[in-house]
Formats: structure tokens, sequence, C-alpha cells
């Protein structure tokens, strides 16, 4: 098949078709089937569902930590899988093409906030010095910038979300997996997290999926796609507080 992406797809990324089967023969369990989602350059949706529905697959299968059985993954023009890995180096594409935003922010505790977000591009061959000043930016935009020099302890709750995202950011990857990013966080909080992923999706023209159960944001979403029984269904969201 051929590896280009569809011509009207220049960011983002597109899932054709996706499944994912655990086990064989009569103990076979399908947790997603024929999956469909689109999700543009610079575009936050909401993906919603009841436990055991397959978000969780779902998200890993997007985030290239477990293969999928079959379908076509396609970020921005190029095709990552397509019944199989189309990328030889996975470690690779996490790291640089794939951001991550989890409930719980997991900063390393003995390095400074500073450290914790310039790890990543440090690791990827960056020099120390750019890692980190890209790593200033970020908190600069995210409000956080007075906190580069704290520890994660001293952090509050709200702020340790804000540099969680930043460390999400800092390879500029197109495409961020929030998952479950608010729960922990009081509303005005984790509407001012929803405003941020949606502020810094429009500015380094970032797909960003928030897998969420958090009635507060739900309504923030122009876009949702629930998920039932590893179906998708797309419908149009509220998005309020964005207009």
């Amino acid at each position: 098949m051929d590896n280009s992406a569809p011509p009207s797809m220049s960011g983002g990324i597109r899932i054709e078709g996706l499944s994912k089967r655990y086990g064989k023969g009569d103990t076979a369990v399908d947790a997603l089937k024929s999956v469909n989602m689109v999700v543009g350059a610079g575009e936050v949706v909401g993906l919603i569902g009841p436990s055991g529905s397959g978000k969780s697959t779902l998200l890993k299968c997007l985030g290239a930590v477990i293969e999928p059985t079959s379908g076509r993954m396609i970020l921005g023009q190029e095709v990552i899988y397509d019944q199989g890995w189309k990328i030889s180096d996975l470690r690779e594409l996490r790291r640089d093409k794939i951001g991550f935003v989890f409930q719980a922010p997991y900063l390393i505790p003995f390095l400074d906030v500073t450290d914790n977000i310039a790890l990543l591009p440090m690791l990827a061959g960056r020099p120390n010095g750019e890692s980190r000043q890209r790593a200033v930016e970020l908190l600069e935009a995210l409000d956080v910038g007075h906190r580069a020099k704290a520890m994660p302890s001293q952090l509050s709750g709200g702020e340790q979300q804000r540099v969680s995202i930043a460390r999400g950011l800092v390879n500029r990857p197109p495409v961020i997996l929030a998952d479950e990013p608010t729960a922990a966080l009081d509303s005005e909080r984790a509407l001012a997290v929803i405003r941020i992923l949606n502020d810094m999706a429009k500015k380094f023209d970032a797909a960003i999926i928030v897998v969420t159960h958090d009635e507060k944001i739900i309504p923030t979403f122009k876009r949702i796609y629930h998920i039932r029984d590893g179906v998708t269904y797309e419908e149009q969201g509220e998005g309020r507080h964005f207009e």
C-alpha cells in the first residue's frame, strides 16, 4: 500500500480501521474494532467512554506502546502503521513525535522544574543549553516561569500539571496524548489546563487527544469521540470557554 497520507492531511493524526485483538481462538478478545479518528493540527478533541470500552488500548496504540492487530495510522503525511509498523525505531517515534501528559505529573523529585523538562531533549541529543532554554520558554508560555528553579515538591497541583504539559511539548511533537490530565484538579484548575492545551495546540500546531471522565471539561470540546465496545462514534461538542 502507498505510504503517503491523503493529500488533504498536512498535519495531525488519522486512524483508519484500527483494531486490536488479545489472545487467539475461543479466548480472543477484541479490544478495538475498526476505530476511525481524525484529529487535525491545532485541534483538541475529547475521547470518552466507560471503563473497559477500549480507551486505554487505543491510547497505547496511538502512543506506539502496543502494536495494533490491523488498520492504519498516519502522522502528518507519514504512515506509521499499516498492517504493521512502518517505523523502524518506535522509541524515537515516541520521543520525537508523540507527547504524553498523564493524570499524575510523574516529575523526577530530585531534578528542578527546568531540568525535568529539559531532560527529554537532552536524551534526544540536543545541547544542554538549548534544551534548558526551550524548557524556560515553555514555562514562561505556561505562566510558571517563576517556578523554573523550584523542586517538584514545592509546586501546587496545578503548577505540577503545567510542568507536565511543558514536558510533553518540549520536543514539539505533532501529537499530544493527554490521559485524564484534569482528574485530580478542581474545576478552576481543570478548566485552566484545558485552556492551556487549546492555546498550545494552536501555538505548536499539535493535534491533542484528551482521554477523560471529567464532566467539568467535556463541554469545552468542539469535537468528541465516544468509544464503546471498541468502536468510536464522533459528535460535535459544545466548545464552551473557547469561543
